[in-house]
């Protein structure tokens, strides 16, 4: 949620910030001077100038129109090279077009993209991903999103229930259901920035608890009237949040113990290993969720569960014919398109020794970036995960979204951003967060670090 709440631990005086985000602003105009002229075009036929929302919310005066990408480099129609730590928020966090997948992407559409039947490289992707997250049995669907929602429908329909409880100020995806936050008052909120259905009666969809609160988590579930929880292993929608230690395992007890059906959702924690954050914390979900990185980029997702669930939605539906569409999918689900570029992407780009260079590069940025806050003095923390850290702007790493969500300090971040990108480098831009691809150089690396540190320094003289 953008708001105007500053950091107590901001280092710069308004005035100050003011200034230098002048001087950036400057000269940013001009040095994308075509990007802000199809801007200024786009506003005849685009909503805002873009395609879709998000594509504006990089806090700059306008977006950075995109001429081409390949691995860790973006290039603007300006021709301006950049750095690429944000990865299309994970798209392309295996790098822009991965030549495996580019190659298998190139080859089958020539030989069909769509005909709504199945694809011999759908059991190879059901095999891979029962090996790496040790659920048996698969479903393809276009995006995270799309597979949460089917996920949920699933649950309520297994359940009886009506309920999803989701964590404060998570994000998955726009589901009515996690789009509600807790009040002041620790009651749930109906109204969100994200919220654009208010008609739709939320306190009986939703369950709202702060991450790593197991009281209120046994609290809710003690209703019995939650179909699932739906939950990140770590947080990442409000700054990364991670879990305290045990919570996983209670979270599991809980949900055995109130008979509610749990789901992790992985899109973002993919980035934590080949298994994902749940194969590398060996946690037992009834359900997972995963999209965006799996096929290089293409639009797909799965969702995958347990054999036991498996067998009661048969005997709960029964099977028609080969089985029972249950209102879930979509014409262009499980294209042999998409299908082609998953399998490729996981069978040749999101190798073992690809994380082991994304983990190995992660904790080079880290260790940069935590030496520069203890060289000048600054008190804020970093977060890391696998492949991914992000720079709190405060002491000590958040244990919840509301935690994080009083340090959050957009001015603040929007200039960091804006004055890195200047400098050719781009990171996530709603967060703090950085992604390192297998690509990814200690070069490329020791510049981004190298740009904070001036960043952080100029700053700090004020």
């Amino acid at each position: 949620m953008i708001t105007d709440k500053k950091t107590p631990y901001r280092l710069v005086s308004d005035r100050r910030l003011a200034e230098l985000r002048s001087r950036e602003n400057s000269l940013f105009q001009e040095r994308t001077h075509k990007s802000r002229q199809l801007f200024q075009e786009a506003q005849e036929m685009l909503l805002n100038g873009v395609p879709m929302p998000w594509m504006g919310d990089w806090g700059t005066s306008h977006p950075i129109f995109v001429d081409h990408a390949s691995g860790n480099r973006l290039t603007d129609i300006d021709g301006n090279e950049y750095i690429d730590f944000c990865l299309g928020d994970t798209g392309a966090m295996f790098g822009h077009s991965p030549e495996a997948t580019a190659g298998a992407v190139s080859r089958q559409v020539r030989r069909g993209i769509t005909t709504m039947m199945p694809s011999p490289d759908a059991l190879e992707i059901g095999k891979e991903l029962g090996k790496r997250f040790g659920l048996p049995l698969w479903q393809v669907a276009m995006t995270a999103t799309e597979a949460n929602r089917y996920v949920i429908r699933i649950c309520r329909a297994l359940t009886g229930r009506p309920k999803v409880l989701s964590m404060n100020e998570s994000y998955h995806g726009s589901l009515d259901e996690t789009l509600p936050h807790l009040g002041k008052d620790g009651k749930l909120e109906l109204r969100s920035d994200f919220d654009m259905n208010p008609g739709v009666p939320k306190d009986s969809l939703s369950r709202i608890v702060e991450f790593n609160d197991l009281e209120a988590l046994e609290r809710e579930l003690a209703h019995r009237d939650c179909a699932c929880v739906l939950a990140e292993p770590v947080m990442t929608n409000c700054g990364m949040v991670l879990p305290q230690p045990g919570y996983h395992e209670k979270l599991r007890e809980l949900c055995d113990k109130y008979e509610t059906l749990l789901i992790i959702d992985e899109t973002h924690t993919f980035s934590n290993g080949y298994g994902g954050y749940t194969a590398a914390r060996g946690l037992k979900p009834d359900f997972i969720t995963l999209g965006k990185s799996i096929a290089g980029g293409i639009p797909v997702s799965v969702y995958g569960f347990t054999r036991e669930v498996g067998d009661r939605i048969n005997a709960a539906f029964g099977r028609k014919g080969v089985s029972d569409p249950m209102g879930i999918g979509g014409t262009l689900s499980a294209n042999a398109f998409a299908l082609a570029a998953m399998r490729e992407t996981l069978t040749r780009v999101a190798t073992p020794e690809a994380f082991e260079r994304m983990f190995a590069g992660q904790e080079r940025l880290s260790d940069g970036l935590d030496a520069i806050l203890a060289r000048y003095n600054i008190p804020w923390s970093l977060t890391r995960s696998g492949a991914r850290c992000e720079l709190q702007f405060m002491p000590t790493l958040p244990k919840n979204g509301t935690e994080a969500k009083e340090h959050f300090d957009w001015e603040l971040m929007y200039y960091t951003h804006l004055y890195l990108e200047n400098r050719g480098i781009l990171i996530t831009p709603f967060h703090n967060m950085m992604l390192i691809s297998p690509v990814t150089t200690d070069e490329d690396i020791d510049k981004l670090i190298q740009g904070w540190e001036d960043c952080l320094a100029e700053l700090i003289q004020g």
